[in-house]
């Protein structure tokens, strides 16, 4: 299953094998983690740890972001760990995004982190088990684009992003609107990121070429600009 794929099959796993990987299958992903592509001039760290050196989670792994505190850094950790999120789910294992858990002995730089591990919990086999809204509602079109962004996990699920699509472009922009706003301002940056993922992906599914992602706004007024030939 390749990326695009696990987009419509995906799902947040709490239910774990609680018997950690073995080393080569730990090694493969840190290799994977250390080979992640970032945007937006970002270089974001990354780092594996084992669940007794965290607070919370559900998982006996985790991947842990840190990075600078700007809006462009945390856009980047959202869509960089978005795809190790997919490759994992691809490659076999859950993954869950865990905004409120933590390395006990958090640096300042730490943002969030991806638990995973293995699981018997299946992966998502039809659309219709993904509680989303509706496309009207997060884009200006019905595409195969928007409809693989729809599908992007996001804070308490919801979805705080706008799709607008214009020639050769594609804009995803913060919508934080009602209770959403109650959420820690860089949840909402992590998700413009994790969406910005599903976007790039979509749009490579369907013979495009990238060539640029630009940045624009501020906080909560965040926009990412995908441009595409």
């Amino acid at each position: 299953m390749n990326l695009y794929e696990t987009i419509f099959a995906r799902r947040s796993v709490r239910q774990y094998d609680k018997t950690p990987l073995d080393a080569a299958a730990l090694t493969e992903i840190k290799n994977h983690v250390d080979g992640a592509k970032q945007i937006l001039g970002q270089s974001a760290r990354f780092e594996i740890a084992d669940s007794d050196k965290l607070k919370g989670g559900f998982a006996p792994h985790a991947i842990l972001a840190f990075s600078e505190d700007s809006d462009a850094a945390l856009v980047n950790v959202g869509c960089t760990l978005q795809g190790m999120d997919l490759w994992l789910q691809s490659s076999g294992y859950g993954s869950i995004w865990c905004g409120m858990a933590a390395p006990k002995d958090a640096a300042g730089d730490y943002r969030i982190l991806l638990g995973f591990g293995k699981t018997s919990v299946p992966l998502r086999t039809v659309e219709s088990e993904f509680k989303r809204k509706k496309i009207s509602d997060i884009s200006n079109e019905d595409n195969a684009v928007a409809r693989a962004a729809r599908l992007a996990p996001s804070a308490v699920n919801f979805q705080p992003w706008k799709l607008t699509f214009a020639a050769g472009k594609v804009t995803a922009a913060s919508n934080v609107r009602g209770v959403g706003r109650i959420l820690p301002g860089r949840l909402y940056l992590i998700d413009l990121g994790i969406v910005l993922k599903h976007v790039v992906i979509a749009l490579e599914h369907e013979g495009k070429t990238v060539t640029a992602i630009d940045a624009a706004g501020a906080g909560k007024d965040s926009a990412i600009e995908v441009s595409y030939e």
